[in-house]
């Protein structure tokens, strides 16, 4: 997954998000490049307004 294929204003739970930095970093290796650190930075902030209970836009 792109960070351009992030839904802006998506409605995804903190859970399914916490499973997709999961499995992002088991792809990446443990080492992300530049274009996953853009995707993982985006899921954490995605993953910390759904803790909140919040919708954000993805950048």
């Amino acid at each position: 997954m792109s960070p351009d294929s992030l839904t802006p204003g998506s409605v995804r739970s903190a859970d399914e998000v916490n499973d997709q930095i999961r499995a992002l970093w088991r792809r990446a290796g443990g080492t992300l490049s530049a274009q996953e650190r853009a995707e993982y930075e985006l899921l954490v902030v995605e993953w910390a307004a759904a803790i909140r209970g919040e919708v954000v836009e993805a950048a």
